[in-house]
């Protein structure tokens, strides 16, 4: 199994396939670098060298007390990036990961990213507050924290039903997609989970998208019932100095599992252009 320890001691799993560019996939919560399956089987295939990391405390990685707050993620990446000497590197983010990756490109790529990619990712900030109005109430995510303290188990088992929009109706429901994700956030710690919910819900990358000089693609589905599109992707794409904006009609949080063939053919674009 490849891990890399960190200064703390952390051992971050990860997968390093292929040769090429680099593209470094950072996944959400409460899941591990399994996510990326479509994308990394594809991509490797295309040419590409496919990197993705198990986040500290979940998965595969060290079950750690502390560190779960998006400085310490993003910081955490620079180490894994400096370790494995990655340049030239395209960075591609899911829903947390997609704030893991704005911050660690803002404050510590030193020259070494291409281009970004936020999919249904939580910039610029969730959460409602008084510079935030039209977000989401944080009643909303005291609530997940609660079911996530109380009742991890069977709670995992009914998010995926909204995570993937099988709650539509008409919906098409793999068992095997929600089993999948049931057991990727089994895999990892309940601490980590808990205090992940903060950093994802009420951190402000607001700065970072400003101040990130690389290209950036916004990918968001406007059936999107975890991260509401209009107050994420939409406002992320304007506050990037090179942004392009794309969403999808329908299409929900989980996209990049239940549609993969319309989300690799335009991360595919985005990466040759």
């Amino acid at each position: 199994m490849s891990t890399i320890q960190l200064k703390d001691g952390t051992e971050i799993y990860y997968k390093d396939w292929g040769k090429g560019q680099p593209i470094f996939f950072h996944h959400g919560w409460p899941l591990s670098s399994d996510d990326w399956d479509a994308q990394m089987l594809f991509f490797l295939e295309k040419g590409y060298r496919v990197i993705a990391h198990d986040r500290r405390g979940h998965g595969r990685s060290t079950q750690t007390a502390e560190g779960h707050n998006m400085d310490t993620y993003a910081s955490d990446v620079a180490e894994i990036v400096t370790a494995l000497d990655l340049k030239d590197v395209i960075h591609v983010g899911h829903s947390t990961g997609g704030g893991e990756v704005i911050r660690y490109v803002a404050q510590h790529s030193k020259g070494r990213a291409a281009k970004t990619v936020l999919i249904s990712a939580v910039t610029p900030i969730m959460v409602k507050t008084d510079n935030n109005p039209n977000g989401v109430p944080m009643s909303v995510f005291d609530e997940i924290r609660h079911n996530t303290a109380t009742q991890r188990q069977q709670y995992f088992v009914d998010f995926s039903l909204a995570f993937y929009g099988y709650n539509r109706e008409g919906a098409k429901i793999s068992q095997g997609i929600r089993d999948n994700w049931w057991r990727q956030g089994m895999m990892g710690s309940i601490k980590a989970h808990y205090d992940c919910i903060k950093a994802f819900s009420e951190t402000d990358f607001t700065e970072d998208l400003k101040s990130t000089d690389v290209p950036v693609l916004v990918l968001h589905g406007e059936d999107d019932q975890i991260v509401p599109y209009e107050i994420t992707g939409v406002v992320a794409a304007k506050l990037v100095k090179n942004g392009k904006l794309i969403t999808y009609p329908g299409f929900p949080h989980g996209m990049p599992t239940t549609e993969a063939e319309t989300i690799n053919k335009d991360l595919l674009a985005f990466f040759q252009s």
